[in-house]
């Protein structure tokens, strides 16, 4: 038996998964967002551990047997955020998130100073990463900032707690914009550029390695056996790859999650900066992944269906499904960029626009231009993935939106390629944490990383998509003209 631990954004999630490929049980406790002040995204670590003792305690009340069962424990988790730890362990501040967008000055004074970084770390630096958060920690709370001795990832501060071992590995580390991605190891270069070195850093593992064990204490208060292997893990893109066998070149997914992600497997490291794509390595020795990456998605559709005050998003989906093709014509374009973006425009200061709205306009039409806004999104950035020789015959589709076969048909025709949704796909990076602890204690990649079932199809149509065209030319032009507004 294998648990994997998913610590989300807006949930931490558990899974337990048996040597047959069977999901035993899952559980999930909600977890809130702190935004204090505007652009600012943080949570309380503490929050996390709470969580995750509240989970453990529900399946060992549960699944107590399983539990008892349990070989290895796999982390996933959002990425790029910064827990800074004093010199005896203590959270020094809130935990900045991924989706913080403060440090934008911060990211331009890396860039001048380290004009060659792209090319060490495979990204530009962008507020979302973790390196500029110290230095907007640096420059506005030097206090705080003298006393860090440890910087740590979201996952890897719940791995602390578990162990009492500070560990990282490749996938999540490259996101923090310190890692040399190709050489994966710690760049001195990119460390100096925040004022920290090698010795502020974590241990680096391979996410499918062994990292450390449970402590004594948690295997008797949770009912697992002693000596439980922690494995490296994964960021959350990388653990979700890995749980939907995405690992070799040429292999993706498109998640429709908080934010939206297309991921495209590599066989070599595939910078490209330029059109802020990110170049990660895999939770997999030896492999990388691009990726590029909206900061708003299903997000912007619950955002939407709260505003509007709807039941729920099926409930706003089936009535944006009964609008006419004429009357999507008529919708107004809205740009998605509720947090800023990133892939293809690595601008914090992008907001969210509905243009063209007139009094016929009704709730079906707003929801319309927020499905279709997210999805003119992933095409800019698939179309930034293809700028860098980026291609998939197919990408399998995850995350929450992937409920909706309605969005599943109108993006497969706005990216012209099939989506392919899995059986289990909805448990994401959680499902790829218990198979990364799976391989920490022995398993094969062939036994381990199986593609799942096939659940539902989402052909293209490329009547749908000339339909769209002109409106994605209108969509962009709209960016271009606010892009100076927006600061």
């Amino acid at each position: 038996m294998f648990l994997g631990i998913d610590l989300g954004t807006s949930e931490l999630k558990l899974l337990l998964l048996n040597e047959q490929h069977h999901i035993v049980a899952t559980t999930g406790v909600p977890l809130t967002v702190q935004r204090p002040q505007p652009l600012w995204s943080e949570q309380q670590p503490a929050d996390w551990w709470a969580a995750l003792d509240q989970g453990m305690a529900r399946l060992k009340a549960e699944h107590g047997a399983a539990l008892a069962q349990v070989r290895g424990i796999g982390l996933s988790g959002q990425m790029h955020g910064a827990v800074a730890l004093d010199g005896d362990g203590a959270v020094l501040r809130p935990a900045i998130l991924w989706n913080d967008g403060r440090s934008g000055p911060q990211c331009a004074a890396m860039m001048a100073a380290c004009p060659e970084l792209p090319t060490i770390t495979g990204n530009l630096a962008m507020p979302g990463f973790t390196a500029p958060k110290l230095a907007w920690m640096r420059e506005h709370e030097p206090a705080l900032f003298a006393r860090v001795a440890r910087v740590l990832l979201p996952k890897d501060w719940l791995r602390l707690q578990l162990s009492g071992e500070a560990v990282s590995e490749m996938s999540d580390a490259a996101g923090t914009l310190w890692l040399d991605v190709a050489r994966r190891r710690w760049s001195p270069e990119a460390l100096a550029l925040t004022g920290l070195t090698e010795a502020h850093m974590p241990r680096l593992v391979e996410g499918s390695e062994a990292s450390t064990t449970l402590k004594p204490e948690l295997c008797a208060r949770w009912g697992l056996p002693a000596g439980v292997v922690i494995a490296g893990g994964g960021g959350d893109n990388a653990a979700s790859a890995v749980g939907m066998g995405v690992v070799k070149p040429g292999d993706g997914f498109l998640s429709l999650g908080t934010s939206g992600v297309i991921f495209l497997c590599n066989e070599a490291f595939s910078p490209n900066p330029d059109r802020a794509v990110h170049a990660f390595c895999h939770a997999l020795p030896g492999t990388w992944h691009q990726m590029s990456v909206m900061l708003s998605a299903a997000s912007a559709l619950r955002w939407v269906t709260q505003t509007l005050g709807q039941p729920n998003e099926a409930a706003l989906i089936e009535q944006v499904a009964a609008l006419t093709p004429a009357q999507r014509q008529q919708a107004p374009i809205f740009l998605p960029y509720l947090s800023g973006e990133r892939t293809p425009h690595n601008n914090p200061h992008a907001q969210g626009v509905f243009f063209g709205l007139t009094q016929a306009h009704g709730p079906a039409d707003l929801g319309y231009a927020v499905l279709e806004g997210v999805g003119f999104g992933l095409l800019d950035g698939w179309q930034a993935l293809q700028a860098g020789g980026g291609h998939a015959d197919q990408l399998w589709l995850v995350g929450g939106g992937a409920r909706s076969d309605w969005w599943a048909r109108l993006l497969a025709s706005l990216l012209d390629v099939r989506l392919v949704t899995g059986v289990g796909a909805e448990a994401g990076g959680a499902l790829g944490a218990a198979r990364l602890a799976w391989l920490a204690v022995g398993g094969t990649v062939a036994e381990v990383c199986r593609t799942p079932d096939v659940a539902r199809v989402a052909e293209p149509d490329a009547t749908l998509a000339a339909s769209l065209r002109d409106r994605h030319a209108r969509f962009q032009r709209l960016y271009a003209a606010l892009r100076a507004e927006f600061g």
